[in-house]
């Protein structure tokens, strides 16, 4: 009966052993999930001032398709509903964080060519001191405050891993334009960064909860 007991007391033992030996092991990564995420200080503070101009660049970037409609007379809504190649698509692409960030980062660059052919040609049909070529250009230097906030961001959280560059070397431009064709490549360039901003902002909320997670406190046993 001793030796019943003796085993008994034994395996419980070995039981609570066993159960304070996986809350130890959970603990740690546990731990460790939280350093790692919590590992750059300067994360919220990226992510905030570059969600922030996200949104400044998403609300003048629709008020530029209003400026360019209305600069562009009769049949203007039809302009944007008229399919064009060679446009950037305005879906973000990737897996994880890293690689939709990037993303992000290469869409931008790839409109940036774009803004720069619509502005030459709105330059030819519009007269000097236009506001459509005033926004136009507030547009395009947002844009490329943006890129460059996206990439300090994206340095910040993977300095070891290079932020990719457009595939397919230099953005493709349409060829040669006549008039109507420039009308319906400048509206579908600028309807589509709209949409793409859209979901620029959308992404970047999402992005908060993941890769700048804070320190909880933890309460003691």
């Amino acid at each position: 009966m001793n030796g019943h007991v003796k085993n008994m007391h034994f395996q419980q033992l070995m039981e609570t052993a066993a159960t304070l030996l996986s809350l130890l092991l959970l603990m740690t990564v546990d731990s460790t999930k939280t350093v790692a995420a919590s590992k750059n200080p300067q994360c919220g503070n990226l992510l905030q001032q570059t969600l922030k101009i996200s949104r400044i660049v998403h609300k003048e970037s629709g008020d530029l398709i209003k400026i360019y409609k209305a600069a562009q007379g009769e049949m203007s809504e039809l302009f944007c509903k008229v399919s064009v190649n060679d446009i950037p698509d305005p879906n973000i692409s990737g897996l994880d964080p890293p690689a939709r960030i990037a993303s992000i980062y290469t869409h931008l660059q790839a409109f940036l060519p774009h803004f720069k052919r619509v502005y030459k040609q709105q330059t030819d049909l519009q007269f000097p001191g236009s506001p459509l070529l005033k926004e136009l250009n507030t547009v395009r230097g947002r844009t490329e405050d943006l890129a460059s906030y996206i990439n300090t961001f994206y340095q910040s959280l993977f300095p070891n891993l290079p932020i990719p560059q457009p595939a397919g070397g230099p953005t493709t431009l349409p060829p040669a334009q006549n008039v109507f064709q420039q009308k319906v490549y400048g509206c579908v360039v600028l309807k589509t960064y709209k949409d793409f901003m859209s979901n620029v902002s959308k992404e970047l909320r999402n992005l908060k909860s993941k890769v700048c997670k804070k320190r909880t406190p933890r309460n003691a046993f």
